[in-house]
């Protein structure tokens, strides 16, 4: 399979999701900027949350796509045994943001939370995209 062809076939949703933890990011940034002290630390931290965010999405898309193939009682287990290691790969990257000095860990955890606020500004982020597509598509 094509990449182009992988990349058409991943939900729209997921995509939306993805916007809005970049949107949330964007807004973070510019905000944090006015009131932090040390600039880079903050960027970097924040940055790396919100990648860690990302992938957190992507692999919960991929866990729930390979779900939906599995038996009820096969998929709940499988769910879980992902969802357990989505946290880890989170806490791993929490704990080396704390131990290494370079990041901000609280910006980092900001960045994180990235996912949960993506979820909520979901519908937002769907009606926005529409709101684009209909107006693009009525300028050509």
């Amino acid at each position: 399979m094509a990449m182009r062809e992988k990349i058409a076939g991943v939900n729209k949703t997921l995509w939306e999701l993805i916007l809005g933890i970049l949107l949330y990011g964007c807004i973070c940034q510019i905000i944090g900027l006015f009131f932090v002290e040390n600039k880079f630390s903050y960027s970097t931290g924040l940055w790396v949350g919100l990648l860690t965010a990302v992938a957190a999405a992507i692999h919960m898309w991929w866990s729930l796509d390979r779900a939906l193939d599995l038996d009820e009682g096969t998929a709940g287990k499988k769910l879980q045994a992902q969802s357990i290691v989505r946290y880890a790969i989170i806490v791993m990257v929490m704990a080396i943001t704390m131990i290494s000095g370079v990041t901000n860990p609280l910006a980092a955890f900001l960045g994180i939370m990235g996912l949960k606020v993506a979820a909520y500004l979901q519908p937002f982020t769907h009606k926005l995209i529409i709101r684009f597509f209909k107006n693009e598509k009525t300028e050509n």
